[in-house]
């Protein structure tokens, strides 16, 4: 018989912790999970999944507009039904969380709907009941970030937003990363009067430089964006109308605020204390190249442990974890070179390396760019280009970073992420025939550096 009740006990089912539960069940291990919330965590219930579906059915106004330089005539004004959108959207997460479920049962792994906390190395309380793991995972994920300011709980963040009863006429958007850019295109498109308020000098923060200028133009088109500013306090002037004070001096008027300033490692009341888990001042769990915490036998996968905050990546990080705790080892993340996109509006996408960090990293290289018009705008008239950049490697020629803003960004660029793993060239790139008319084959096309 052996001395803990389980080999593993996951703390929080999100896309980490499922996989890691199933991989390990599947490898012979006696798993438990405890979820106090949803199944499917940030990703499927307030994240990636919702996200993309209301970004589809913001992108259908650009369609409408577009479709009359096709030859389309419509029947009046397009309307669009708000609640009709929400509902057959919790529709499908509610679909996606009985699959969740459904794939841990038929795993064989214990699921305690419940909130747990770390008693120690390898005790777990949940649900009032005591139990014993030789290994602990934490994989609680993120939480969105709400700055101590007068007025904040009159504010909602992207949670709430999934929610809302009907889109704000006037809406003031703290926050000009991935959540703020991507729900100021949502909302707007679906009506809303966007202003987008961000701290830094630039929106996307951490990418090329040329792709977050880009996308400022993009964003400037439909929303009205302030940079270097930051909300210091929010009132309710009357029923529904919030004045929003600005640390530069200005004052705006809207009926709703949506932080959307990140969002931070779900740590707070685990027990991580008592258990000895080390965490840096922001909250996030500190791990080895193994995921392995400053106790042994606690281990923190996902955003908790802020490396990259991304869903794809959360996954691998869990089963190489547990391939390495009860299989032949795992592999881990390559994470300069993981593919990441912003369903924007156009969605853009990105991997490997930036120019600023091949500069650092390489020295000498060489930066491939183009901007035109989609060609499906030669007919649409819209005022929107297409941005695509290679950044390579001078001496070695090979392909370290690849850029885009466009139609389809997200599509095309997980293709070439793949050729960036194995290694590609710019060479190799010359040498491959583009598929004509595309967007796609202007990055097998760009023959010029415009810059070293």
């Amino acid at each position: 018989m052996s001395e803990f009740d389980h080999d593993l006990f996951v703390i929080g089912a999100g896309s980490a912790g499922v996989r890691a539960a199933r991989t390990a069940a599947a490898l012979g291990a006696r798993v438990a999970v405890a979820e106090e919330r949803y199944m499917g965590g940030t990703c499927v219930n307030v994240g990636c999944v919702p996200k993309k579906l209301l970004s589809y059915a913001a992108h259908y106004r650009h369609d409408f507009e577009d479709s009359a330089g096709y030859g389309w005539r419509l029947a009046g004004e397009p309307g669009f039904d708000w609640p009709a959108l929400i509902a057959n959207k919790d529709r499908e997460i509610s679909r996606l969380n009985g699959i969740y479920e459904k794939l841990l049962n038929d795993s064989g792994v214990t699921l305690f709907r419940d909130r747990a906390r770390l008693e120690g190395g390898h005790d777990v309380l949940v649900g009032g009941q005591r139990v014993t793991a030789r290994h602990i995972l934490i994989a609680t994920g993120g939480w969105p970030f709400i700055p101590d300011i007068p007025g904040a709980d009159k504010a909602i963040t992207s949670n709430e937003f999934f929610h809302m009863e009907r889109v704000p006429e006037s809406i003031v958007i703290a926050g000009g990363g991935y959540i703020g850019v991507e729900l100021s295109g949502i909302l707007a498109l679906l009506g809303s009067r966007v202003t987008l308020v961000q701290r830094r000098d630039h929106l996307l923060p951490g990418f090329d430089q040329d792709l977050s200028a880009e996308i400022e133009t993009a964003v400037g088109r439909y929303a009205s964006v302030r940079l270097e500013d930051e909300i210091t306090e929010i009132v309710e002037s009357t029923p529904g109308d919030l004045r929003i004070q600005l640390m530069q001096g200005d004052v705006l008027q809207a009926e709703q605020v949506l932080f959307a300033a990140g969002r931070r490692p779900n740590t707070a009341d685990l027990g991580l204390d008592q258990a000895g888990v080390w965490t840096t001042e922001g909250g996030a769990i500190i791990v080895d190249e193994h995921f392995q915490t400053s106790a042994a036998s606690i281990h923190a996968v996902g955003d908790v442990i802020d490396r990259k905050a991304l869903t794809p990546v959360a996954l691998a990080e869990g089963e190489a974890l547990v391939r390495e705790l009860f299989g032949q080892g795992g592999r881990v993340p390559d994470y300069p070179l993981v593919p990441a996109a912003v369903f924007s509006q156009p969605p853009m996408a990105t991997a490997g390396l930036t120019e600023q960090q091949a500069r650092k990293q390489h020295g000498q290289i060489q930066v491939y760019r183009t901007r035109f018009t989609h060609m499906r705008h030669t007919l649409s008239g819209r005022d929107e280009k297409v941005f695509m950049k290679l950044v390579v490697d001078a001496d070695t020629d090979r392909v370290l970073g690849i850029h885009m803003l466009g139609p389809d960004a997200p599509e095309i660029i997980q293709g070439f992420a793949v050729a960036l793993q194995a290694g590609a060239t710019k060479a190799q790139f010359d040498a491959t025939i583009g598929i004509h008319p595309t967007a796609a084959e202007e990055f097998v096309t760009m023959r010029t550096p415009d810059r070293d």
